[in-house]
């Protein structure tokens, strides 16, 4: 389920302060920094400071939080300059939906033409 912190997490640690990273962007209840292995030009990961494990979690956690992570993810775009081209949004899901980081996160990946999934 979901805690204020998880010391045995990484982004816990980053949104601590813990651990360095490239911020762009902060808020009282979310955090974006710069994925350390970019798969495109821009590649900025959205967090909530709280730990939340994954999007399925969230719902049960704080609705509010939703609503918030979405409207950082559009001022992160524009402030990216990504709003004219176009950007991908994503989060994985458990271990067979490709999540390595076991506390919710959206990729905003943008800056190049990105193929289509599936």
């Amino acid at each position: 389920m979901s805690t204020a912190f998880d010391s045995d997490c990484i982004f816990c640690r980053i949104v601590s302060g813990d651990l360095p990273s490239f911020k762009v962007y902060e808020s009282d209840r979310v955090v974006a920094f710069r994925d350390i292995q970019p798969a495109a030009p821009v590649h900025v990961l959205v967090v909530p400071r709280q730990h939340i494990a994954s999007i399925h979690e969230l719902a049960k956690v704080d609705a509010d939080m939703s609503h918030e992570l979405m409207v950082s993810i559009g001022e992160i775009a524009l402030s990216e300059q990504l709003i004219e081209d176009g950007y991908r949004v994503v989060t994985n899901t458990g271990a067979w939906g490709g999540q390595t980081v076991g506390h919710l996160h959206f990729h905003i990946l943008g800056g190049r033409q990105l193929g289509t999934m599936g």
